[in-house]
């Protein structure tokens, strides 16, 4: 499902225009971006939760000439899937 469709399904679900729906989905996607933005973790009872991972710097290679490079620290966004989710998808 892509954001589009959720938009639909939503609209279609409780009766509001696409519009609207938009505007509750975008919302949605704001908050949780700027909650993560500030280093806050995000659970959703029975679909997961999001938190921020720390990266320590290391030593890549540049693929295309194969040079040593060091890759900085950085902070990246990690899904970890809920117990109920993981049970419905594994069956």
């Amino acid at each position: 499902m892509n954001k589009s469709e959720l938009v639909e399904q939503l609209a279609t679900q409780k009766d509001i225009s696409n519009k609207r729906a938009e505007e509750i989905v975008n919302l949605v996607f704001a908050s949780m971006t700027e909650a993560l933005a500030e280093g806050d973790r995000i659970e959703i009872r029975g679909l997961g939760s999001f938190v921020i991972k720390d990266y320590e710097s290391y030593t890549g290679r540049n693929p295309k000439t194969g040079e040593p490079i060091t890759v900085r620290p950085k902070k990246l966004p990690f899904f970890k899937v809920g117990k109920d989710l993981k049970e419905r998808v594994l069956g």
